[in-house]
């Protein structure tokens, strides 16, 4: 199917106008936006290079069936998205929403650098500016306030922590702990307060990653990007001393301006030579969102490809996710007959036939659709189309075959959340801006 004028336009915002807050390709890229009405998928028996996409990748010693003898899957769509908060103003690029059950609000986080809020029942007219941080903030392109997390004893110590590009910091990420006021209506997040706990020097202004977030031990996550660029020119996806191209795991609970966190003694690398201790796993392009599996505690992250593969990996204490040695399960430094020992190979990917880059979301855990119960939710910004996964498969290695669950307007998915109830909704640069998944 060749690109229609809509998905040629987004293309061309996407490699010309860097105006996603994800990572598109190297300046050098050049890939089709169409997509075919269901997602296909064949082994990869054979050499990386040689694999069509989307193609499931097995570990090394994978020994699967075949994709002629998988049971068929279903298709959809077979949900629809509503709008999350009728009656609320148009909004200028939402990027995250974050449910805050101890005070029956949802934080709606925009890219520009300021967070509202809305009661969890309405109305939803009037949001409430609970951070106004934009003349702090660097927006927009890839660069902003990209994500923010609240801390497991948020109802005790009202901390919430942020990712971030300061304006007084060009060229650097942060990671900051601010503190709240008030209650229900009346909360707000203290400029004032901030703590700033990690900055990162990031050499271009794209791949910076953001998503911070929580594991079930307790310990703050951060997912960052290879710094930027195309083909990752300084090497960081495989670079141990730097926390670029990483996902880092750190422990937060006794922050101070003298010591902003502390390594947690599990932490993969604490004696290898030259290697950060924040470093819980690497060889990433762009993580693009995270989530943690509330069931199985998995993490769940998908990474932005460069020029033919997007990739969902499931990530490992001390795993190596290939970039810039592979791209998804495919060589990419050098083309052909890169050395994959001991690189984790992706839980699922596609090609750049299927869209340009992907956005994580998450295992469905919720009650209000119960055939998609344990099936992982994911997006592409390029697409119109809404896929998932069955997570228990492709955790254990299994072939697997997406289900496309929507397709439509509106498009433009920067990313997923999750309620306290573990219904799911997805965000937008489009339409309504932020939609909650219901089944059709």
């Amino acid at each position: 199917m060749s690109p229609g004028p809509r998905r040629l336009l987004l293309l061309a915002a996407c490699l010309l106008a860097g105006l996603l807050p994800i990572a598109c390709g190297g300046s050098d890229d050049s890939r089709p936006l169409a997509v075919s009405p269901t997602a296909t998928a064949t082994s990869i028996r054979e050499s990386p290079t040689a694999s069509p996409a989307p193609s499931p990748t097995p570990r090394a010693d994978d020994d699967r069936a075949s994709p002629e003898s998988s049971e068929p899957t279903p298709s959809g769509p077979a949900v629809v998205l509503v709008p999350a908060f009728p009656g609320l103003p148009e909004l200028e690029r939402p990027i995250a929403l974050i449910e805050v059950p101890e005070h029956d609000l949802f934080l709606i986080v925009l890219q520009a650098g300021e967070v509202l809020s809305v009661p969890r029942d309405g109305p939803y007219d009037e949001p409430r500016t609970v951070l106004d941080h934009r003349e702090a903030t660097v927006c927009c392109g890839e660069e902003g306030l990209l994500s923010i997390a609240l801390d497991p004893e948020f109802g005790a110590n009202g901390y919430v922590y942020a990712h971030y590009s300061p304006s007084e910091e060009p060229g650097r990420t942060r990671l900051s702990r601010f503190e709240t006021t008030g209650v229900g209506q009346t909360l707000a997040l203290d400029p004032e307060s901030e703590l700033v706990l990690l900055r990162v020097r990031q050499p271009f202004a794209n791949h910076n990653g953001g998503t911070v977030l929580f594991g079930p031990d307790g310990m703050l996550y951060l997912g960052l990007g290879d710094g930027g660029a195309a083909n990752d020119p300084y090497g960081h996806g495989q670079d141990l001393g730097t926390h670029l191209g990483a996902i880092i795991r750190i422990d937060v609970r006794n922050a101070s301006a003298d010591r902003p966190y502390a390594i947690p003694p599990d932490n993969p690398f604490l004696e290898e030579g030259g290697a950060l201790p924040e470093i819980w796993a690497y060889g990433l392009r762009n993580p693009w969102r995270m989530s943690f599996d509330r069931e199985t505690g998995l993490l769940w992250a998908g990474d932005v490809g460069q020029n033919r593969v997007e990739e969902i990996s499931i990530i490992e204490a001390g795993g190596n996710y290939g970039w810039n040695i592979m791209e998804g399960s495919r060589c990419f430094l050098p083309e052909t007959g890169c050395d994959r020992t001991g690189l984790v190979l992706p839980a699922w990917e596609y090609s750049h036939d299927q869209g340009c880059s992907i956005t994580g979301g998450h295992v469905y855990r919720g009650e209000a659709i119960p055939f998609l119960y344990g099936w992982y939710l994911y997006s592409d910004f390029c697409s119109e189309r809404i896929w998932a996964i069955h997570a228990e498969t492709a955790a254990a290695g299994g072939f697997v075959a997406p289900m496309v669950l929507w397709e439509g307007e509106p498009v433009l998915v920067v990313s997923f959340a999750e309620d306290a109830d573990g219904e799911l909704y997805v965000i937008t640069f489009d339409g309504d801006g932020i939609y909650r998944i219901v089944a059709r």
